[in-house]
């Protein structure tokens, strides 16, 4: 979502990194150009305006413009004002109440209902049983995409009969998380196509029926700042203690999620990061912020990678790379744990220095380059990805027609891992050696 918008803002102020010092004069030029890309990114324009003018007063500092480090400094302003800008409210997801109750609101279309199995997922890693319970009773496919969910998480769905009032439907669920010893209840209620006094009125009812604990705002980040009117509705309407940002997969400009904050005032709580389950993060401003910059996000980059990898899997494939003896087999064990990570793209955006690219890793996905290399590494037999020396042209020519590719691409696969697996013996030949901790990659 924020690739146009991080590629303007890297550009920008790698221009004044590359100075060292820096005159008021370059500060404001590079704000105006700080100014339309957050613009361009259909970022409110009070906000932007707001953001600008804190950036400035406090970049042409003369203990800022003196430095000989002063565009670095700035760089450090703008991420620094940039977390400021999405850290309002608390962003505490709170769980008190046996049961604790979440209420999930928001317009049709907006990934409630998605939104409530993936918050169920995040529950359960809590430690938590939670109860998801059906309050659309309008939208039949509603209550059976939320049960094909639930069933897919082993968690249970409370639905009532058609015709059964929303505030009774609420607190039968309730009834049921007491009977079934669930500790969490999420309600998936009703949505409609625009904000309507009916919608509002009912959520009202369930409120203050249900009292819960968290109510949160499903907002789709693609509509831009019309997310921004529908969190000002119904923040108007019911106590809103926070908002779950869907669809930053996508590919919009992504200025709500940037500026929808500080105009409602509300926390982001929550991202939802794609269409399945696991695709929900915890909202973290300076994550979010170091992505956008081209900082990387290494503490998200760890946790997916703790989900993905097995512990023990880890150590070997730790000690196979000390050893040089990696194999086309683990490459392609490595390819399906980093896919469960997320997109590619996505995965390169967290690693600090590669957010450029991003977006070439995610076209080279797109066009399928990474699915044709597994499938070269399929059509092998296990003696062949154990040890490639013994693909001679014969054994080239089957695996190419077996995998649906060309002879060349199994070449340049091949001429690839061997060269990676030179570079793994000189690395480990340095480290035998006691090289110095620099060539490491160590400090």
């Amino acid at each position: 979502m924020f690739d146009a918008l991080s590629d303007r803002l890297r550009a920008t102020l790698a221009n004044l990194t590359g100075k060292g010092r820096v005159s008021e004069a370059d500060v404001d030029a590079a704000m105006r150009e700080v100014r339309l890309a957050l613009l361009e990114a259909d970022v409110n324009y009070k906000v932007v305006k707001d953001f600008v003018a804190r950036v400035r007063e406090r970049a042409i500092g003369a203990d800022i413009l003196e430095s000989l480090t002063a565009g670095q400094q700035v760089v450090k302003i703008v991420n620094e004002e940039l977390t400021a800008l999405l850290s309002a409210g608390d962003r505490t997801f709170h769980l008190q109440g046996n049961p604790a109750v979440v209420l999930l609101a928001g317009l049709q279309g907006s990934g409630k209902t998605t939104s409530a199995a993936k918050l169920a997922r995040h529950v359960i890693k809590l430690g938590r049983r939670p109860l998801l319970v059906a309050a659309d009773p309008y939208r039949p496919a509603a209550a059976d995409q939320l049960e094909t969910l639930g069933r897919s998480l082993d968690v249970p769905v409370h639905r009532a009969p058609a015709g059964t009032p929303v505030v009774d439907i609420v607190r039968g669920g309730i009834d049921a998380a007491h009977r079934q010893v669930r500790d969490v209840v999420i309600l998936d209620t009703a949505g409609r196509l625009t904000v309507d006094a009916a919608l509002m009125a009912e959520i009202a009812d369930v409120a203050a029926a249900t009292r819960p604990v968290e109510t949160l705002l499903v907002v789709d980040a693609m509509t831009g700042q019309e997310a921004v009117t529908v969190a000002e509705a119904f923040a108007a309407a019911i106590p809103l203690t926070g908002l779950v940002l869907t669809k930053i997969d996508g590919d919009a400009r992504g200025g709500a999620a940037l500026s929808i904050s500080a105009v409602t005032g509300l926390p982001v709580k929550f991202l939802g990061t794609g269409e399945k389950t696991d695709a929900l993060e915890p909202f973290h401003p300076d994550r979010l912020a170091g992505r956008i910059l081209g900082m990387g996000d290494v503490l998200t980059l760890v946790e997916r990678a703790q989900e993905a990898f097995d512990e023990k899997q880890a150590a070997e494939m730790q000690e196979k790379l000390a050893k040089a003896s990696f194999t086309l087999e683990d490459m392609l064990e490595q390819m399906q744990q980093i896919r469960k990570m997320g997109p590619l793209g996505q995965v390169i955006s967290m690693v600090p220095g590669m957010g450029g690219l991003a977006k070439e890793a995610q076209a080279a996905v797109d066009r399928g380059e990474l699915a044709r290399t597994e499938a070269i590494i399929r059509a092998m037999t296990p003696r062949e990805r154990r040890d490639p020396a013994v693909l001679n042209a014969s054994r080239r020519r089957r695996i190419a027609a077996g995998s649906g590719t060309s002879l060349p691409e199994v070449n340049r696969l091949v001429k690839q891992f061997d060269e990676m697996r030179k570079l793994m013996k000189q690395f480990s030949g340095a480290q035998r050696r006691g090289a110095p901790a620099a060539l490491m990659g160590r400090r």
